[in-house]
């Protein structure tokens, strides 16, 4: 596995420990960085260590959104062949469009993967707002450093399941030897702050903090624009003997920096710019056996919660409560000493470069990159393991005709609608039955089971209630998943109550397709993209990269969603012509206006976060427009359907699913999920 990387922060020879921890693996890595960077308010210059690949490239600018690279390196460099490119930068930073662009016009074919930290869920200006979208649709990974910056990436158009890698420490050199000693109650207490000198790190309630008891010493390492006030600060307070200033410390420094503490304070504010992204400093005193205090802002509850104690921001008073307590009680300091450790080893470099590595691994897909005959091979003939979902919603009689064919299989039922009568009929039939107590939609269910699944990593067939599939049928599912592994999910070929066979493969939904059904051309280039999920077996493998359903999906679309999204990670979808099933279609709801309206609802939330609102304003369009003549040139049924589909884009589908739920007072039952043919085929 041959991966590029890009990182201006990787001119700091100890956070290169990264790609180290990755080539450890077998993987080779070649490393781009800045030639210098003003880090922490020091510039550091790239020095590379003997026979590391890494090359030292020009930036130009110092803000970490407002770079660029030299592009002459970047052009050479995306020359070679490479298996992926991993650019450690932020979505929406200059660096990474102008990687991106430059990739585009190499015709540089190898996916990428990006990185973020930024935890706060920010609308940035144009061309930057542009950049972000662009890069995060075609990204086939995302690495975050913090579970919320993972959920805003995912909410702004990453279409898979980024994936939360802390900061790395060397817990070889950050080692708790000769950390403090125990200490006896009402002697002096260390108190150290490691960190830029900036009004946001809340240094100055720290000095608060520190000012209302004697005991407390302060030890701060670091520098920045705010160091002179708080000089001034601690000097008008009277601290001058107990506040000592150090200054940047360079990295070999700080285990002995730490190792001099009693405790670490991080009394980071929140702000509307800026909240802590990670907090390096509490992880290198962890695993220096310190107990850590830190203010609840940003990502510190994740990286300090349950290995030290949390406080609220902007108050000094719990501040220096919490300090005290710290090192007074004994036996609440060795069981943080402790916690911290193992926090610490959860995020040594070691750990940090296996989870970048199994990242990759997924990101290119095992398998995934042979013919169909050598990935048969590779895969294995043995049966893959499946887990049955079946989602439903009233009709205890209907449910039970899907299950039992399929109950000598693994079966979760979720029953959205809390009935006894589905209870009784899982009982019956000896399958699991589970109920979350509300009625969030189609695809909050299937991610209810999906968080409680019976068999983990295993393939899950999605099976509505008005759907019935023979065992066999299954198994033509499975061979057919296991012989291509570039396959996330395939559906059988199904027929109605009647026995008519029902469209079942479709290409995913665009603007410009909307325009094609509009003028009567909806049958050019309709290769399947996509397949309806009334019954769809999905590849374990693809949900744990994808994720699970977005559930702003109620009902309908969730489905094409989630397979456009791993289509951008490059998985396919495909119907199995041997495999077969019958949907009633629609047979589990019994408001057809209602359904409508769920259905065009989803549409407009489809378009809107794949082609953003330029995109649903010509969609909508292109809807109006078909309504329209089709509205003039039938008089029968699909005369009078196409004129209040007019009625519902000129109105706004969202808007008109929301006055329908507000006048029943209750989200309904979800409809048959799956079934988009017959809207697509009247448009």
């Amino acid at each position: 596995m041959r991966v590029l990387r890009v990182s201006h922060s990787a001119v700091v020879d100890a956070w290169r420990e990264r790609e180290r921890a990755i080539r450890r693996r077998g993987v080779d890595v070649r490393l781009l960085s800045a030639r210098r960077w003003d880090e922490a308010g020091a510039v550091v210059r790239l020095e590379p260590q003997m026979h590391e690949q890494v090359e030292g490239i020009r930036t130009w600018g110092s803000h970490p959104a407002l770079f660029v690279y030299d592009p002459c390196a970047l052009w050479r460099a995306l020359g070679e062949r490479w298996d992926m490119i991993d650019i450690h930068e932020e979505p929406f930073a200059l660096a990474t469009a102008e990687i991106l662009a430059l990739r585009a016009i190499r015709r540089q074919r190898a996916p990428y993967a990006l990185y973020t930290a930024q935890n706060i869920d920010k609308r940035y200006p144009p061309p930057f707002r542009w950049f972000e979208r662009w890069a995060l649709r075609r990204a086939s990974g995302v690495s975050a450093c913090n579970a919320d910056a993972a959920a805003i990436v995912r909410r702004k158009g990453f279409r898979g399941e980024a994936d939360v890698i802390p900061l790395g420490v060397d817990t070889s050199h950050f080692t708790p030897e000769n950390a403090s000693a125990d200490r006896v109650n009402g002697a002096a207490v260390t108190v150290g702050y490691a960190g830029r000198l900036a009004q946001h790190k809340g240094v100055d309630v720290l000095l608060d903090a520190v000012a209302g008891d004697e005991r407390l010493r302060l030890r701060i390492a670091g520098t920045g624009p705010q160091e002179a006030d708080l000089r001034a600060r601690a000097a008008a307070a009277g601290l001058g003997h107990r506040v000592e200033f150090l200054g940047s410390l360079a990295t070999p420094e700080l285990p002995a920096f730490y190792r001099s503490l009693d405790v670490l304070a991080i009394p980071s504010l929140t702000t509307p710019s800026w909240v802590e992204q990670f907090g390096r400093v509490a992880v290198e005193a962890m695993a220096c056996g310190v107990p850590v205090v830190a203010s609840a802002s940003g990502a510190l509850p994740d990286v300090v919660g349950g290995a030290g104690l949390l406080v609220p921001t902007d108050d000094p008073d719990a501040l220096r409560d919490a300090l005290i307590r710290v090192v007074d009680d004994g036996a609440l300091a060795a069981r943080l000493r402790l916690a911290g450790l193992e926090r610490a080893r959860a995020c040594d470099w070691d750990a940090v470069g296996e989870r970048y590595f199994v990242m990759y691994r997924r990101v290119l897909g095992e398998g995934r990159t042979g013919t169909p005959e050598t990935d048969s091979a590779a895969s294995s003939s043995a049966t893959r393991p499946i887990e049955v979902v079946v989602v439903a919603y009233g009709s205890p009689e209907m449910v039970r005709s899907a299950i039992e064919p399929v109950r000598s299989l693994a079966v979760t039922v979720v029953d959205n609608s809390s009935l006894p009568a589905i209870r009784q009929v899982c009982e019956d039939l000896g399958v699991r039955y589970l109920d979350p107590g509300r009625n969030a939609g189609f695809a909050a269910g299937v991610n209810y089971a999906l968080a409680r699944r019976l068999v983990p990593g295993g393939d899950v067939l999605l099976l509505n209630p008005d759907a019935v599939v023979r065992p066999e049928d299954v198994g033509e599912l499975q061979r057919s998943l296991s012989a291509d592994a570039g396959l996330a999910s395939v559906g059988p070929v199904q027929v109605d109550g009647d026995g008519h066979e029902a469209r079942v493969g479709w290409p995913f939904p665009s603007p410009g397709r909307v325009w094609l059904e509009a003028i009567g051309l909806g049958r050019l280039g309709a290769q399947t993209g996509f397949v309806i999920g009334s019954v769809l077996l999905l590849r374990g493998e693809a949900l744990d990269q994808v994720g699970g359903l977005d559930e702003r999906f109620f009902l309908y679309a969730e489905e094409t969603d989630w397979a456009y999204r791993a289509a951008g990670s490059g998985w396919r979808h495909a119907v199995v012509p041997t495999s077969f099933a019958t949907h009633l279609g629609g047979a589990a709801s019994s408001d057809p206006a209602r359904r409508d309206a769920h259905f065009h609802a989803s549409q407009e939330r489809y378009f809107r976060k794949h082609f953003g609102t330029s995109g649903w304003q010509v969609a909508r369009a292109g809807q109006v427009v078909g309504a329209g003549i089709r509205s003039v040139g039938f008089r029968d049924r699909r005369g009078r359907d196409a004129r209040r589909r007019l009625g519902l884009y000129l109105s706004g589908p969202v808007s008109v699913e929301a006055a329908a739920v507000r006048a029943a007072n209750e989200p309904g039952p979800p409809p048959s999920h799956g079934s988009v043919d017959a809207v697509v085929e009247s448009t």
